[in-house]
């Protein structure tokens, strides 16, 4: 029986998230300061076959409370950073207070470091550790303290973690808008503005705790591992978007995140990628997608062979589908013809924002050398599937499988 860690799990995104763990069959250690909502969610969770949940009441910002936090717990297959706080003093960062300003600096960037170190002995080979930043610590968001810095901060920690611990996958998550109590909190208190907020998304609406929660259940999964050391964002696009027009509210519902799956491989040869999705038996309600090989062979122009991929899939879909395009690494030669690979990725995040209103989904990964089919199924069944309905415009260079590390 797998066994997961999730700090801040007793409301928003970790509520739902340890939900949707226990219902899969997870032992979960739970996580939280707030002791009566973490006693209501361990109650209300099923329990698994051979062990309890475990519920840790801890202050993550008590250096005390933190160093014990791994003493008596079970052998962890992925532990979640999920604790996180805002700034909702909108007071200017010139005026703040160094002691203003500890809090949330223990809580967003030293306590992910400090809970790895104090889970370290019961981590298994191969466990995966997500932590969760914010699209806030991609741009920067003024009058919210140092919420920005400690989330830009936490993904340089992250991936520096995943360089001198390679037996590990460290994954960041860097959700949008949430439609969580503390997004609600902030758009009662008028921090936030709920229509500026969407027209800045190419998909036109927020998202839901639940996808999050799918997010996070992917990366603390086994099929997580080519990710190791990169970030998902997954915010609706609104990270790659860099226009001046506004975004109209989504028109279309979502689509049931357990719908079937129905992929289309183009480009190459099918056979070794038929197990990301297994054929339907029916002609029943479906998300559609595409995975297209074909720039992963190209021998021309990468931005080329995008492009048309990208034509290929907008003649057959119009709506409510993903494409997933496999890019080759990136090609060493001559400075003349460096900016094709980065006009082909920056090409994925421009069509993403074009197709956003009818919930046309684009991204790209890119494939390290010698990577085989098998080991990139998970992660394709993730990415173009209606998990994922959230994720847009992204380009994840993706890590070879070796010998020791997670599978």
């Amino acid at each position: 029986m797998p066994t997961v860690l999730i700090t801040g799990a007793a409301s928003g995104i970790g509520r739902d998230t340890a939900r949707l763990f226990a219902q899969a069959g997870w032992q979960c250690v739970l996580v939280d300061y707030n002791a009566q909502a973490l006693q209501q969610l361990g109650q209300s969770l099923p329990r698994p076959a051979s062990a309890e949940h475990v519920l840790r009441c801890t202050d993550l910002t008590d250096a005390a409370q933190l160093a014990s936090l791994g003493e008596g717990l079970p052998a962890l297959d992925a532990l979640l950073n999920n604790a996180g706080m805002s700034d909702a003093s909108n007071t200017p960062l010139a005026e703040q207070s160094p002691q203003q300003a500890a809090r949330l600096l223990a809580l967003n960037l030293g306590a992910p470091a400090a809970v790895v170190d104090a889970c370290g002995s019961v981590l298994k080979p191969g466990a995966r550790i997500v932590n969760v930043s914010s699209g806030a610590g991609l741009h920067a968001i003024p009058w919210r303290g140092l919420y920005s810095p400690s989330k830009a901060g936490l993904i340089a920690q992250s991936r520096a973690l995943a360089q001198v611990r390679p037996e590990w996958c460290v994954t960041v998550l860097c959700p949008g808008f949430v439609k969580t109590e503390l997004v609600a909190g902030l758009i009662e208190a008028g921090r936030i503005n709920p229509e500026r907020a969407v027209a800045k998304i190419p998909l036109g609406r927020m998202a839901s705790p639940d996808e999050m929660a799918q997010a996070l259940f992917f990366l603390a999964s086994a099929g997580a591992a080519p990710l190791s050391g990169q970030v998902l964002a997954v915010n609706g696009g609104s990270s790659i978007y860099g226009g001046s027009q506004a975004f109209a509210p989504a028109t279309l519902e979502v689509l049931p995140l357990d719908m079937p799956l129905q992929l289309e491989v183009l480009g190459g040869a099918v056979e070794p990628w038929q197990a990301v999705a297994p054929k339907l038996e029916s002609s029943g309600p479906h998300y559609g997608a595409c995975l297209d090989l074909s720039p992963l062979h190209c021998e021309g122009s990468l931005l080329q062979a995008v492009h048309e991929a990208a034509i290929r899939f907008a003649n057959r879909h119009a709506q409510q589908a993903s494409l997933t395009l496999l890019l080759p690494p990136e090609r060493a030669g001559r400075w003349q013809d460096a900016g094709d690979g980065a006009a082909a990725r920056m090409l994925v995040s421009t069509l993403a924002c074009e197709w956003g209103a009818r919930a046309l989904r684009i991204n790209a990964l890119e494939m390290p050398p010698q990577a085989t089919p098998q080991s990139m199924h998970a992660l394709l069944r993730y990415v173009c599937g209606p998990t994922a309905q959230y994720v847009t415009g992204q380009t994840l260079t993706c890590r070879a499988i070796g010998a020791g590390q997670a599978r």
